[in-house]
């Protein structure tokens, strides 16, 4: 079902509650409301590949780095740890392998990291067509910024799998901001305010690499705010079901999430302004599959969603709370990005 929108219309005020703070993975209070989970909801919380949920570095040592060369030993280091990074850490060129069992995470609203990125996954390899037991697993990556990356600011690859990314801020990186390829799985991609870039999000990377990616890609993206990334919002080939929920999407100038070579997208309440294609199965390459429900669309720039298909519901897989679309734009602008987790 679709909601027809002929303007912008006024939405509810995001209001905070007053009660306790929980804990969140990292074994710290978090502050309470609606943008405050103490742990991922949906791909990232389920029980599949031998990981029960997502939970980090949680039972490891805490640690806090302020520069490049700890930060770097530290997100390497073997066994469960929380990695606190204490302002912007300018690492060298070039992409970070992050280890099983991490918790890195933010102090404050401007710690993160420019120049490099993360990478989380063994080297790539196309003869491995199944998860292999040593793949990457169980990281959460929380409240950094990230600017400025020479490559990708964050790629998951190869079977790596229980990945949280939430309340992060990433802008104005080379190549993509959040990129999952070669049979990722069971990742989380929450809260997060992604801007001023490009090539955003992409959810495979390449039409021939069905023997790794069918059946796997199984990513949740919900209350992100996409602000005027233009393209890759996100871009996916093969994975289903990819669950795209309550995100805010603005001045897309090109297109939002775009579905091909036969994925499977299920893409409800969500609030589209000015965006040009808000969604399309027919983008570039084979064709995907889109279920579309309850979305929001506005603005002088709207256009029509391209749809069709069936898709595994992903309420099969995990529970999950729906805001109302009407209200997505004002809870996701207030809740998004760095500085809102109490850490």
């Amino acid at each position: 079902m679709r909601l027809n929108v002929l303007a912008a219309a006024a939405v509810a005020t995001l209001a905070l509650s007053g009660a306790t703070p929980a804990t969140d993975p990292s074994g710290r209070q978090v502050a309470s409301g609606v943008a405050a989970e103490a742990a991922p909801t949906g791909f990232a919380s389920v029980n599949a590949w031998g990981q029960n949920g997502t939970t980090g570095g949680a039972g490891g040592p805490t640690v806090t780095v302020s520069t490049a060369a700890d930060l770097i030993a530290e997100i390497r280091a073997d066994g469960p740890r929380i990695v606190q990074v204490n302002g912007m850490i300018t690492l060298p060129d070039g992409m970070y392998d992050i280890s099983s069992d991490k918790t890195v995470i933010g102090l404050g609203a401007d710690s993160g990291i420019t120049g490099g990125g993360f990478n989380i996954g063994l080297p790539a390899d196309d003869s491995v067509t199944s998860p292999p037991a040593n793949a990457v697993h169980n990281i959460i990556i929380r409240n950094l910024n990230f600017r400025d990356a020479s490559d990708d600011s964050i790629n998951v690859q190869m079977f790596s799998h229980h990945i949280w990314i939430d309340h992060n801020d990433l802008a104005q990186g080379y190549d993509g901001l959040i990129d999952i390829k070669r049979g990722a799985s069971y990742l989380t991609v929450s809260w997060n305010h992604t801007h001023d870039h490009t090539k955003n999000m992409l959810l495979g990377h390449d039409d021939d690499n069905a023997a790794q990616d069918t059946g796997r890609l199984k990513v949740t993206y919900h209350h992100n705010w996409y602000d005027r990334t233009p393209q890759r919002n996100p871009r996916v080939r093969f994975g289903e079901p990819v669950h795209i929920y309550n995100n805010y999407y603005h001045r897309n100038s090109d297109t939002g999430p775009a579905c091909q070579a036969d994925s499977g997208c299920w893409i409800e309440g969500n609030y589209f302004e000015d965006v040009e294609e808000p969604m399309t199965n027919s983008y570039s390459g084979p064709d995907g599959r889109i279920v579309e429900r309850n979305n929001v669309f506005v603005g002088e720039e709207a256009g029509e969603p391209v749809v069709g298909g069936s898709v595994q519901n992903p309420a099969t897989y995990y529970s999950y709370p729906l805001d109302d679309a009407a209200d997505v734009r004002t809870i996701v602008t207030n809740g998004a990005g760095t500085g809102r987790i109490g850490i």
